[in-house]
C-alpha cells in the first residue's frame, strides 16, 4: 500500500499520462474533424523531436523556448500534406469508410517517406542530448527539471486546447464538426476552413509532444511507431473524436502503465497497452468515455 501511495510514482504517472494525452490530442483532432486515420502521427512526433535536437545542438536553443518554432515547422508540413494529398480526398471521395481506408494507405506512404528521409539525412543511429537534467527534491519526490517542464507544458497546452474548443468561435466550430459534419454545414460553418485549421493544429501539437519527449528519451528516425500505437490506444479508450475523453484516457493509461510495471515487470508494458486496446474494442467499441458518434 505504501508503494501505491508513493509521491514518486504519482509524479511519474502524471508526467507519463500528460505526455500520452498530448501525443494523442493531435491525432484525435485530425480524426474527429476529417475521419483521417493518421498512422504517420508518430513520425510527426519524431520530426518535432529531431527539430528540438538540432536546434539545441547547433544553436543551444532550449526546446522549451523553441516550441513555437517547432510547432510552426510541423504545422507547415501539415499544410503541405493537406493541399498536396488530402484535400482532394476529403472533397471528392465518399463515403466516409472510403476516406478512412484511403487515408490509412496514404499516411502509411507518408510514414515510410518521412522515416527514410530523416534516416538518410541524419543516419539511423539513436541520438540524445542533456538539457534541464538537474534533480530537485521536494516532499520526498526526486524530479528532474526536464520532466517538470514537460509536465507543465503538457498540462498548460491541454488546458489551452480545451478552453479553445469551448470558448472560441473556431474552437466551437471544430467541436461542431467533430459531432456532426452535415449539421455543421447546415448552420453555416466553413467546413473546409475548419478542417485545414484542425489539420495544422493537430500536426503542431504532435511536434510539440516530440520536442518534450526528446528531452528525456533517445530519438531515432524509427521512434514514431510506438507513439502511434499509444495515440490510437488513447483515442480508442477515450472515444474517437472525443477530445476531453482522450485527455482523460491518456492520463488513465499513464497511471495504469506506471503502477502495473512497478507492481509486476517492465515486460508487461506491451501486453498492457495492446491488451487494453483489444479489450476496449471488444467490450466497449465507443470507448470508455465515448458516445456513439454521428457521421
Amino acid at each position: 500500500m505504501d508503494l501505491l501511495l508513493s509521491p514518486q510514482l504519482l509524479f511519474s504517472a502524471l508526467v507519463l499520462g500528460s505526455t500520452y494525452a498530448l501525443v494523442a490530442l493531435g491525432l484525435n483532432l485530425v480524426y474527429g474533424t476529417m475521419r483521417l486515420l493518421n498512422i504517420a502521427h508518430g513520425d510527426l512526433i519524431m520530426v518535432g523531436a529531431y527539430a528540438a535536437f538540432w536546434f539545441f545542438t547547433l544553436s543551444g536553443l532550449s526546446p522549451i523556448i523553441g516550441l513555437p518554432l517547432i510547432a510552426l515547422i510541423c504545422a507547415g508540413l501539415g499544410l503541405i500534406l493537406y493541399f498536396a494529398i488530402f484535400r482532394h480526398q476529403l472533397e471528392n471521395v465518399h463515403p466516409v469508410e472510403r476516406i478512412e481506408a484511403n487515408s490509412l494507405l496514404l499516411f502509411f506512404a507518408v510514414s515510410v517517406i518521412v522515416q527514410n528521409v530523416v534516416a538518410l539525412s541524419f543516419s539511423g543511429s539513436p541520438r540524445a542530448y542533456r538539457h534541464l537534467d538537474e534533480v530537485y527534491h521536494l516532499l520526498g519526490v526526486s524530479m528532474t527539471a526536464n520532466r517538470i517542464a514537460a509536465l507543465v507544458v503538457a498540462v498548460t497546452l491541454l488546458s489551452a486546447v480545451v478552453l479553445f474548443l469551448n470558448r472560441s468561435h473556431y474552437g466551437l466550430s471544430i467541436s461542431a464538426l467533430i459531432q456532426n459534419k452535415t449539421a455543421a454545414k447546415i448552420v453555416g460553418i466553413n467546413v473546409s476552413k475548419i478542417q485545414i485549421l484542425s489539420f495544422t493544429i493537430g500536426f503542431a501539437i504532435a511536434g510539440v509532444a516530440g520536442a518534450l519527449i526528446s528531452m528525456t528519451e533517445q530519438i531515432s528516425p524509427f521512434m514514431g511507431f510506438p507513439f502511434t500505437i499509444v495515440a490510437f490506444v488513447v483515442i480508442i479508450l477515450g472515444g474517437l473524436g472525443n477530445i476531453k475523453g482522450g485527455i482523460a484516457a491518456g492520463l488513465l493509461l499513464g497511471f495504469v502503465e506506471i503502477y502495473v510495471v512497478v507492481l509486476t515487470s517492465a515486460n508487461f508494458r506491451s501486453i498492457l497497452i495492446y491488451g487494453l486496446f483489444v479489450g476496449v474494442l471488444l467490450l466497449r467499441p465507443q470507448g470508455l468515455f465515448g458516445k456513439t458518434r454521428a457521421s
